[in-house]
């Protein structure tokens, strides 16, 4: 009997007890390859002997202080890698203990940047539908998964909006990437204009759609348009990076393949690649000087910002990442494993789309790849893929409710950078064999 009140009370859950690489283990003996990164955090995989001295070396020297009271050195050196690494124009870091408080954090920014700059009537915030922003009231408001918003409804405050960039649901026949793109995004600059220029702080998107919808990566220009229409208007952007970043699509950060700077950006799960719990907000300059020139207070804070045993941690990974060359692991190998994906599946009834970028890869399940019908949500056809692959040795990540919070299935992948293309090969036999039983 457990104690703990489980995200799923009546499902029994193996006891994980080790891992190595690539690889988890339970109580049993059993092995499982972590095709997922766990929620796309593992990045560096399991048991990394630099991140376990550097937290065993931390935690010697000094586990906690309180940051009313005193900074930390693993706090500054994570933050001086950071902005070095980071999007033009971001200037300063700001630690919290996960990707919920981090968007959390940035929304109150958003306010606190305009209440400073003296225009107090900008307060409405726009995002997209099919998002997914974190699990807290603000950011819960803020996404768009009608699924996990509906039961909280009456506590949530007043969001707007827009369609999500989701070219395998939404581009017309005959039109254009760039045509769809440019027309996406021209529903940021209408919301806009609707709910009036000077009432709007900020629209917040995921350059890469993650768990919610399962990969879906913004079309060329689209971004571009957005960044554009954000100026235009004075609305600051911010791009949350909590699941597609740091590495994750092949680019420490998803938008700069897509050429974008954020006024406001957010990361966590593979900044700290699990070895503790950490997110960061990474704010611009003239959000900060905003601060600074004005009350010199961001009116925020949590009892773990700035945690020196996750910043070290943190520290950690981000060396390991950049001294062995992983970025372009991600990139060659998840190629590779893209094309072993496409391969297995590109010809799969029941699978209509194979999309994403580096190690952030989904698959969509279809009922009928000619008219993209969805299987029936009561089929929980997500669940039943999960169940195959861990029978299987496989941790994938499935989800349902792809298309409107309610209907679609998906299938995430997004193992650690150290993948190699023999380990990807048994993912996609695994995956396989999972989708193939799970659709009997």
């Amino acid at each position: 009997m457990t104690h703990i009140l489980h995200r799923q009370i009546h499902v029994e859950l193996p006891i994980a007890v080790g891992g190595t690489g690539v690889e988890l283990f339970d109580t049993e003996g059993r092995a499982y390859i972590d095709a997922s990164g766990g929620a796309a955090v593992s990045c560096l995989g399991h048991g990394h002997p630099d991140v376990v001295a550097a937290l065993k070396n931390q935690a010697e020297k000094l586990a906690y202080a309180h940051t009313s009271f005193f900074t930390n050195e693993p706090a500054e050196a994570l933050a001086e890698t950071l902005v070095a690494g980071a999007p033009q124009g971001i200037s300063h870091a700001y630690f919290v203990s996960g990707g919920s408080e981090a968007n959390e954090a940035a929304l109150k920014m958003a306010r606190q940047f305009f209440m400073e700059k003296g225009e107090p009537g900008r307060r409405n915030i726009i995002a997209r539908r099919q998002s997914y922003h974190g699990n807290t009231l603000g950011v819960l408001a803020a996404g768009g998964n009608e699924a996990r918003r509906a039961q909280f409804r009456p506590l949530l405050i007043e969001t707007h909006h827009i369609d999500p960039c989701y070219a395998y649901r939404l581009q017309r026949p005959g039109e254009s990437e760039e045509a769809y793109g440019q027309r996406a995004a021209q529903q940021l600059e209408d919301k806009i204009l609707e709910l009036g220029a000077d009432t709007v702080m900020a629209f917040v998107a995921e350059p890469v759609v993650g768990a919610t919808a399962g990969a879906v990566p913004a079309v060329p220009g689209y971004l571009a348009r957005i960044r554009e229409i954000c100026d235009r208007y004075g609305v600051l952007l911010i791009l949350d990076e909590v699941m597609c970043g740091m590495g994750r699509t092949g680019t420490m950060h998803a938008c700069e393949k897509d050429g974008v700077a954020p006024d406001i950006l957010t990361v966590a799960k593979g900044l700290g690649g699990g070895y503790q719990a950490i997110g960061a907000v990474l704010l611009s300059r003239h959000v900060f000087d905003a601060f600074a020139e004005g009350s010199g207070v961001f009116q925020h804070g949590h009892t773990y910002i700035c945690h020196p045993m996750a910043c070290a941690a943190a520290l950690a990974v981000q060396e390991a990442i950049a001294r062995d060359g992983l970025l372009a692991n991600v990139r060659e190998t998840g190629a590779y494993l893209r094309g072993r994906l496409e391969a297995r599946f590109g010809n799969h009834a029941h699978v209509g789309d194979i999309r994403g970028r580096g190690l952030f890869l989904g698959l969509e399940l279809v009922a009928d790849r000619a008219t993209k019908e969805p299987f029936d949500p009561a089929k929980k056809l997500h669940a039943k893929v999960k169940k195959e692959a861990m029978a299987r040795g496989l941790m994938v990540y499935p989800a349902g409710g792809t298309i409107d919070g309610r209907r679609g299935d998906h299938v995430l992948i997004a193992p650690p950078f150290i993948l190699d293309r023999q380990t990807a090969d048994t993912i996609v036999e695994r995956l396989g064999e999972a989708v193939d039983a799970a659709l009997v």
